[in-house]
């Protein structure tokens, strides 16, 4: 079965940096954009940034523009979130998240599958 496994999430001060990754398994990796969502407390889940099922186009939201870099890995069915400059909004569980045969989707709900969330929290 298709699995999605984040690893990376942590605590961090604000200003500080950290790397998401995600593996994937039972899926042919290569044919799946990927995407990170993130849910902060009290809040819905919301798109952060996507890549390409080629990994020749990436998509950020405005609030990690700038910030947040997505990258991609096919040789190893992984991807790769790197957060800079992170903020205490930034606070959130971040999941991954694969859709096959299109460049990127904003919203949840059109999700295929899903990995399991990491924390990260950003304290000020």
């Amino acid at each position: 079965q298709v699995q999605l496994v984040e690893s990376g999430g942590g605590l961090v001060q604000a200003g500080g940096s950290l790397r998401l990754s995600c593996a994937a398994s039972g899926l042919t990796f290569n044919s799946y954009a990927m995407g990170w969502f993130r849910q902060a407390p009290g809040k819905e889940l919301e798109f952060v940034t996507g890549i390409s099922w080629r990994g020749d186009s990436t998509y950020y939201a405005d609030s990690v523009k700038g910030r947040f870099t997505i990258s991609r890995d096919n040789a190893k069915n992984t991807v790769h979130l790197q957060m800079n400059s992170l903020k205490p909004e930034d606070t959130a569980v971040y999941y991954c998240a694969a859709k096959p045969y299109v460049d990127v989707w904003y919203s949840p709900r059109l999700s295929d599958y899903w990995g399991q969330g990491t924390q990260v929290t950003v304290s000020s």
